[in-house]
Formats: C-alpha cells, sequence, structure tokens
C-alpha cells in the first residue's frame, strides 16, 4: 500500500470519520488471492472495525471467500465489522456454473458478478488498454470467453438458470466487467426472472457505459457501483475527473449511487484510506453528510439486504 495515509485538518477528519460509521465497502481485493494484494481479509476486518464499519464484501475474480468469511466472523466476535463475500463467473469456477452459485448462496455469499477477467467485453478492453492481470507473469492459463448472450444476443440459458438462483436466494445480481449492451439485457431478464438487487459495475471505467446508460439502469432500480480507485488523485488506477464523478451521481441520483473502494492491490491506496479519500472529494463536491452517508453506506446495506437480516 501507499505509505502516504490520508490527513487533512482536525475538524475535517472528524467529520469523514462521522460519515462513515455504519458504512459498507461492497468490493475490497483483499488477499488470499492468485495476484498480489496489499492485506489480507481478517486485516481489512481490522482496519473496517476500528474504522466503525458495518460491513465488507470481499471480492476475488477466481474464488469465493465465504468459508473465510465465515471464519473471520465467527472467531472474532470483537469486530464490530461482518465479512461479507461474493462470487464472480469466471473460469476458475467453471463459469456460468449453478452449482458453484448454489453453493456460494447456501454459504451466505450476497453478490454474485456477471464475469469480470472472463468477460468478451473485458478482453477486448484488455487489448486497448494494454493491461494484464497481476498474477499472467506466472504459469496460469489466460482466461477464456465465459458469453452472457448467444448468437442472437439474447440472453443465453445457462445464464437465465443463475439469474433464477439468484432471484430465489435473494442475492445481489452485479455486472462485472460486461459492456453496458449486455448489462441492459441481462438487467431486464433478471427483472423478469424476479431478480430484486440489482448493483451495475463501476460504469465510469471498462464496460463502455455513457451517462445516459447511468441514468436509464439506475432508473430500473438498481444501484449504480462507483469504484473510488478510479478517481482518486494519487491512485494508481486513476483515469476520470473530480467532474466525471459528480456527472455519474447526479444521473444516478444519490439514492441510486454506491461509493466503494475497489482497493486492497498493492501500490495503491488501502481501502479504509480510499473511502476516507472518497468521503472528502464527495465534500469538496458540495454533497452533504446526509448524502454521502447514504452513498458509503445506507444504499449498499439495502442492496444487499442488510438491513432485513
Amino acid at each position: 500500500m501507499l505509505d502516504t495515509p490520508f490527513t487533512t485538518d482536525p475538524e475535517t477528519a472528524a467529520r469523514i470519520d462521522r460519515i462513515l460509521q455504519g458504512a459498507v465497502d461492497t468490493h475490497v481485493h483483499t488477499g488470499p488471492s492468485i495476484a498480489p494484494r496489499a492485506l489480507d481479509h481478517l486485516a481489512l476486518a481490522r482496519q473496517a472495525s476500528e474504522a466503525g464499519f458495518r460491513a465488507v464484501v470481499t471480492k476475488d475474480h477466481d474464488y469465493a471467500g465465504t468459508a473465510t468469511a465465515i471464519l473471520i466472523n465467527d472467531n472474532f466476535p470483537e469486530l464490530k465489522t461482518r465479512v461479507y463475500t461474493s462470487l464472480v463467473l469466471n473460469n476458475v469456477v467453471g463459469g456460468m456454473n449453478p452449482y458453484a452459485v448454489e453453493h456460494a448462496a447456501a454459504m451466505g455469499a450476497k453478490i454474485v458478478f456477471m464475469p469480470t477477467l472472463a468477460a468478451e467485453n473485458h478482453l477486448a478492453w484488455e487489448k486497448s488498454a494494454n493491461w494484464s492481470h497481476p498474477a499472467s507473469t506466472q504459469k496460469m492459463r489466460h482466461a477464456t470467453p465465459v458469453p452472457v448472450l448467444d448468437a442472437n444476443k439474447q440472453v443465453r440459458d445457462d445464464v437465465k438458470e443463475v439469474l433464477d438462483i439468484v432471484a430465489r436466494t435473494d442475492m445481489a445480481l452485479a455486472s462485472g466487467h460486461i459492456h453496458v449492451s449486455e448489462t441492459w439485457k441481462v438487467f431486464e431478464e433478471a427483472r423478469a426472472r424476479g431478480v430484486t438487487r440489482l448493483m451495475f459495475t463501476h460504469p465510469e471505467d471498462i464496460v463502455g457505459a455513457s451517462i445516459d446508460d447511468v441514468k436509464g439502469i439506475a432508473g430500473m432500480g438498481a444501484q449504480v457501483e462507483h469504484s473510488l480507485g478510479f478517481f482518486l488523485e494519487g491512485s494508481k488506477f486513476k483515469t476520470r475527473t473530480d467532474e466525471d464523478l459528480k456527472a455519474h451521481i447526479e444521473a444516478a441520483g444519490v439514492d441510486n449511487t454506491i461509493l466503494c473502494s475497489d482497493l486492497g492491490q498493492v501500490g495503491t491506496f488501502a481501502p479504509l484510506d480510499g473511502m476516507r479519500r472518497g468521503v472528502a472529494l464527495c465534500l469538496s463536491l458540495g454533497y452533504g453528510d446526509e448524502d454521502i452517508h447514504k452513498m458509503v453506506a445506507t444504499n449498499a446495506a439495502d442492496v444487499l439486504g442488510l438491513d432485513a437480516a
């Protein structure tokens, strides 16, 4: 992690800490992982607990961390923060594997992501972005496509089977790295099949979304999840401006916006540091404490079903 923690005047720091009480970081890349990570899931839980977070959701591109989450929650009852996890439908779990989805649900996973590193859109984006997975220098198989649409550009039957499980188990469905044009169709099918919890993953990067897409998908009732790592000055992932973030928030509305860190990688901010910087950025953009709290806490808790738990 970068050794330059966020600092500000004491009054602003206290204000940021108050806003983050009860926060939920829905998208954290901690370890263990095949890719280098700056901290592990337990260290994340300890840091988030000290900051008063309600929950964190770990995300690995290759496995569901359900067993780890259970071990942390059961063996460290002094931690205020609950650890939840997600399942990403990439090659390692068999792509659109209904067995993996059912098992993850039974073990308490909160989010099912459409493919990320194995999304057809991601594999095309990799070439233009000159990006490669941090573990690619090791002797690992390169990702192969996990499609979500058939030759007629309709949602595939294996995807529909997954959507039915998500609906039945009341998990949240996240779009992952599929193209926004695919997200529209998958989310429409998901709604038709009874999925009530939808999360549009970082429209600001990789997935090809416009502001109109953000507005329209939020209009479907989806929460639009923004990765702060793409907006923070000093982040190695920064590709967007402060004004871009405000435009995205205004398009979806505060009530349909989630701000997550999407951090935990080596060489950038720690997740908690990223969340603090993100709150400071929102303050500088003119958002009030209550609205920022919605975007870092309330909306995420709602879409994950934590308030009903």
